[in-house]
């Protein structure tokens, strides 16, 4: 399961951006379409669909840094053309933290702190606002449900003083097959929401896997979308895919006729891609 970003035209020049500012990072494939790439070990793809769908700060990339100088490298970095949200200083629940979008509209939260306390460098982090606000607590019950291989790390709500509606979340770390999320809710007024820009990737080995996170997340307020895309009853969206689907792809004689197959798909079929 890994997160896939959207652009309009921009994935690899983004990819090369990044890969120049997490250590233990590099490309690992592209085509017109699909660039892929790890950072600090972490798997990302970016998506060149055009221009349908801007990247916003309802999903950011949380980033702990275990000191201020390397907090201050990656800030600098990442800055530049960036639209500054929060600057980066002492915080009530950091004494170092800063939250920017980057000039690819994708956004980070820089953080001081120790590593040991998140296990895992690169966070993906789910803002709730507007519609979804006061959905934090409920989502993350959710997802650590629908995975076999989850748990909730811990959940800190908002005192009556700070929030009068009960159960408003103010940070969750939770873990989903090995991979640490994390989920606040926002409140006030915020003029974005959960959309394709940012969506997950669940590879799937087999049909009855497919099926399972697909009747999941559809169900009860989701919604199916085409070529293996979902969106789940939050607004996340999800793309449930086959595992083979790469080595399919990458078979010349065979690739146009999946790509003909899987485009008159909405949920993925394994068995009508290999015979495609």
């Amino acid at each position: 399961m890994y997160p896939c970003l959207w652009f309009d035209g921009q994935a690899k020049a983004a990819a090369a951006f990044y890969c120049g500012i997490f250590p233990n990072s590099g490309m690992l494939s592209h085509n017109p379409m699909v660039t892929v790439w790890e950072l600090c070990g972490q798997k990302f793809m970016g998506l060149d669909g055009g221009p349908m769908f801007t990247p916003n700060p309802s999903v950011s990339f949380f980033v702990t840094c275990e000191t201020t100088d390397e907090l201050d490298d990656i800030w600098d970095k990442l800055s530049q053309d960036a639209q500054i949200m929060m600057p980066k200083g002492k915080y009530d629940w950091s004494e170092y933290y800063g939250f920017l979008q980057d000039k690819f509209g994708i956004s980070w939260q820089i953080f001081q702190g120790k590593y040991s306390d998140v296990n895992q460098k690169i966070v993906p982090c789910f803002l709730f606002t507007d519609n979804s606000f006061g959905k934090a607590n409920e989502a993350v019950q959710f997802y650590t449900t629908v995975f076999s291989n989850a748990k909730i790390d811990n959940i800190s709500f908002y005192d009556e003083k700070e929030m009068p509606q009960k159960h408003i979340v103010k940070h969750a770390q939770f873990v989903l097959e090995g991979n640490v999320y994390m989920a606040m809710d926002g409140a006030g007024a915020h003029h974005f929401s959960f959309n394709e820009a940012i969506s997950f990737v669940i590879s799937c080995d087999t049909q009855e896997q497919i099926d399972y996170y697909w009747n999941t997340f559809t169900k009860d307020g989701g919604a199916e979308s085409d070529c293996g895309w979902c969106k789940d009853k939050f607004g996340v969206s999800w793309q449930i895919v086959p595992s083979i689907l790469e080595k399919l792809m990458s078979q010349p004689e065979k690739r146009d006729r999946v790509v003909q197959a899987f485009m008159q798909m909405k949920k993925f079929d394994i068995e009508k891609l290999i015979n495609a």
